[in-house]
């Protein structure tokens, strides 16, 4: 009870260090999920409209990708980030955009995936009416984003709590730098090596929030949909 009284205290007090930290980890994570909706969408209402068995193995690879341990996908980045690699003259390496190119990459496929599933529990009757309408691909795809809205938010979500909750590609592509690319995971580690508890519990109660937050307003999104 004495270290929860003492992380609490680190909250509402305005802890310098330890807003930073939030407010880094949620910057990252808010531009990493605007990174993987962004293509996201397109690709999963793509994927959509494919037949047969192309359709089945693409979704079959977007799965797998989707269950690729984080440091992998971390490897797989630094090896194009890294000075010897082809994006090595950007010096994305232990700057926020690798960790936001990390991140986005490792939500990408998660939007694909709740997206396309989403969109496959839409009325059928509706894809075929914008067919025989004649609609163009983009007034189909702004139509069928827009009557699955409420699921395109619960992936944008999703999205936004994997890379906040996730600390392989933020310590390999960030480099946990302290006042630059330290986030709130990467920070709980450390702090924890250190004997730092109350300041690690501090950011173990934010990411409860931000879990529960999610939680909630996913669950908004369903009740509305």
């Amino acid at each position: 009870m004495s270290a929860f009284s003492k992380a609490v205290a680190l909250i509402v007090g305005g802890d310098k260090s330890l807003w930073f930290v939030i407010n880094t980890s949620l910057r990252f994570s808010f531009w990493s999920t605007i990174f993987s909706v962004l293509p996201g969408l397109p690709l999963a209402f793509m994927l959509f409209l494919m037949k047969g068995r192309l359709r089945n193995i693409l979704a079959a690879i977007v799965n797998a990708i989707m269950a690729l341990p984080t440091v992998v996908i971390g490897l797989f980045v630094y090896s194009a980030i890294s000075n010897r690699g082809p994006l090595g003259s950007l010096k994305l390496l232990f700057a926020p955009g690798g960790v936001i190119i990390g991140q986005s990459l490792l939500a990408l496929p998660l939007v694909i995936a709740m997206t396309y599933t989403g969109f496959q529990k839409l009325d059928p009757r509706y894809h075929e009416t914008l067919t025989t309408l004649g609609a163009g691909l983009f007034s189909k795809m702004a139509a069928i984003m827009r009557e699955g809205r409420y699921v395109i938010l619960q992936a944008a979500l999703s999205a936004f709590g994997r890379v906040t909750g996730e600390v392989g590609v933020s310590m390999m592509l960030g480099g946990n730098i302290k006042g630059y690319t330290r986030t709130m995971t990467t920070s709980v580690a450390l702090e924890i090596s250190k004997g730092e508890f109350e300041y690690a519990l501090a950011l173990g109660l934010i990411l409860l929030i931000v879990a529960l937050l999610i939680n909630v307003l996913s669950h908004l999104g369903i009740r509305n949909d």
